[in-house]
C-alpha cells in the first residue's frame, strides 16, 4: 500500500536537526493537511510540523525527546486515495499513481512498501557537517574529535557539544587537521601532468584563534539540601542561560545611559492611538517609535551595526532590528523586523503587534529569529525604570528602554529657566569595547535621544 513520508523539514540555514517535543497526533490517528502533526525545536525556534497531506498516520518513526537530523523520515502517513484505490480496484492498482493529487512541493516520496528503518553502524560515530565545519575551523583532528562526549542521539557530537568544547580547549592539538587526512603527499617519482602544482602540504601549527577563550570557570557547589524546591530548567531556559553566559564572556560589556524627554511622544500618541486603532485595526504602542528613532541612527553611526570575527569588524548593511518579547512560560525569543528601515511607521506597528502575538503564541517561523544586526528591549513593560541588558550575539550593542515617568524636570524657555512636569525615561545602551568605544557608544544613544525628542508632533499616519 503507498505511503507518504513525512519529513523532517530544515528550519533555518545553519540549523542541521531538530528534537522531537510532542507527537500530536499517534498511530492510526487521521490527519488532515496543514494540520499539526509534532511539535519539534532546534536552538533557534519552537515550531509545528503540519502534514502535508490528507490521511492516516500508519507509523512514527522518532519517540519524544529524539534529536532527528534534517532530511531524514520521521513518520508515515497513508493517503486516503491510496486506501481507496487499493479496495476499489486493485486490478488498476499499477497504473493509477497516488502522487497525481498530492502537493508535490511537500511530499517527498511515495513507496510502494513500508521502508526498512535500519540503524547504519559505523567504526566512528556520525558527524554532522556543521561538526565537521567547526572542527576544521578549530583544526580539530578526527583523533581529537572521537574524544568529545556527545549528547545527542546515539551519542552523536552536537553543537553545543563543540562550543562548550571548544571553549574549554587551552591548547592547540597535535593531532592531523580533518582537511590533511585524506591527502596523500606527492613523492618526487610521481610524475606530475603539465602545468600542475605539486601538492603543497601545510605545517601543523598551534592555530591562531579567532577570538581569545577565557578559561573555564567552576561554578561553587550550590547546597541543595534543607527547605528548598529543585525545579528543572526547560530547554528554553537552558538555551537563554548558556547563550547569556556565552555573551558575557565573549564581549567585554559596556553601558551608558540617558534620559529621554517623551512628553511630546506621549501627548502625540494619546491623540493619534485611537483612530489609528480603528483605521488600521492594530494598536500604536511606543515600541515602534522607538524602533523607527534606533534605525535613523543606525544609519548615522553603522559601526554600531556589527559583528566581531576576530580581529575583524563585520558592518552590516542590512538593518535587522530584534525586539525582545517575553512568553507566557517565562521565557525571552527575540523575533526580528528584517529591513526596518524600509518600512514606515504604520508598517512598523503592524510588524511588531504580528510578531508579538505569534511569539507568545509559539507560532513564529526559523526566519523570523534569525539575521538580528541590533536588539531592542523594553523592560520598562515590566516596571523598571532602566536595566543593564546583555548583547544579543553576535551583535555589538543592544539598547534597553525603561518605564516613561511623570517627573518634574528643569526647562529653558525665552523666559528663563522653569520647572515644569514631563514625560521621562531613561534608555541604556550594553555595547561591545572591542570595537564600541564610550565615544562612540554615547554618541549613538545621544542621536537616538535626539531623533526621540525631536519627534514630529504635527505628523500623521
Amino acid at each position: 500500500m503507498a505511503q507518504v513520508e513525512l519529513i523532517m523539514p530544515k528550519m533555518g540555514e545553519s540549523i542541521m536537526e531538530a528534537t522531537i517535543l510532542k507527537w500530536l497526533k499517534q498511530e492510526g490517528d487521521p490527519i488532515e493537511a496543514e494540520e499539526s502533526v509534532l511539535e519539534i525545536a532546534t536552538d533557534k525556534v519552537d515550531s509545528e510540523v503540519p502534514s502535508p497531506v490528507d490521511g492516516i498516520l500508519s507509523k512514527i518513526l522518532f519517540e519524544e525527546g529524539d534529536t532527528v537530523e534534517v532530511g531524514k523520515v520521521i513518520a508515515m502517513i497513508e493517503t486516503a486515495a491510496s486506501a481507496e484505490a487499493g479496495t476499489n480496484s486493485p486490478s488498476n492498482s499499477q497504473e493509477t499513481s497516488p502522487a497525481t493529487d498530492l502537493p508535490q512541493a511537500s511530499v517527498s516520496q511515495i513507496v510502494e512498501e513500508e521502508p526498512q528503518v535500519q540503524e547504519s553502524v559505523a567504526k566512528t560515530r556520525f558527524y554532522s557537517p556543521l561538526v565537521m565545519n567547526m572542527a576544521r575551523q578549530e583544526n580539530i583532528g578526527m583523533d581529537e574529535l572521537e574524544k568529545i562526549e556527545g549528547t545527542g542521539k546515539d551519542e552523536r557530537v552536537t553543537k553545543r557539544d563543540m562550543l562548550q568544547y571548544i571553549e574549554s580547549r587551552k591548547t592547540a592539538k597535535t593531532s592531523k587537521p580533518i582537511e590533511q587526512q585524506p591527502q596523500t603527499i606527492a613523492t618526487p617519482q610521481t610524475p606530475q601532468p603539465p602545468h600542475t602544482k605539486p601538492i603543497e602540504v601545510p605545517q601543523v601549527q598551534p592555530p591562531t584563534p579567532k577570538t581569545p577563550v577565557p578559561p573555564r570557570i567552576t561554578p561553587p557547589k550550590v547546597d541543595t539540601g534543607g527547605n528548598v524546591e529543585i525545579v528543572e530548567m526547560d530547554r528554553m531556559r537552558r538555551l537563554i542561560a548558556d547563550h547569556m553566559v556565552m555573551s558575557k564572556q565573549v564581549s567585554p560589556h559596556v553601558t551608558s545611559f540617558s534620559e529621554i524627554d517623551m512628553t511630546d511622544i506621549v501627548n502625540w500618541r494619546n491623540k493619534t492611538k485611537d483612530a489609528f486603532q480603528k483605521r488600521e485595526g492594530e494598536k500604536l504602542t511606543f515600541t515602534p517609535i522607538f524602533i523607527e528613532a534606533v534605525t535613523m541612527a543606525l544609519k548615522d553611526y553603522p559601526l554600531v551595526n556589527a559583528s566581531v570575527d576576530g580581529y575583524k569588524m563585520i558592518v552590516r548593511k542590512d538593518l535587522n532590528i530584534g525586539m525582545a518579547t517575553a512568553t507566557p512560560s517565562g521565557n525571552l525569543i527575540v523575533p526580528v523586523i528584517h529591513n526596518a528601515d524600509h518600512k514606515s511607521l504604520v508598517g512598523l506597528a503592524k510588524s511588531v503587534n504580528d510578531l508579538a502575538n505569534r511569539a507568545r503564541t509559539n507560532q513564529l517561523k526559523p526566519q523570523e529569529v534569525q539575521g538580528g544586526t541590533f536588539t531592542l528591549t523594553n523592560v520598562g513593560t515590566f516596571g523598571s525604570i532602566m536595566g543593564t541588558p546583555i548583547i544579543n550575539q553576535p551583535q555589538v550593542a543592544i539598547l534597553a528602554v525603561g518605564a516613561i515617568r511623570k517627573k518634574p524636570a528643569v526647562m529653558e524657555t525665552k523666559y528663563g529657566d522653569v520647572i515644569a512636569i514631563r514625560h521621562l525615561m531613561i534608555a541604556s545602551l550594553s555595547y561591545d569595547h572591542r570595537i564600541v568605544d564610550g565615544a562612540l557608544g554615547s554618541t549613538f544613544l545621544n542621536r537616538v535621544k535626539y531623533y526621540l525628542e525631536h519627534f514630529d508632533v504635527n505628523r500623521v499616519i
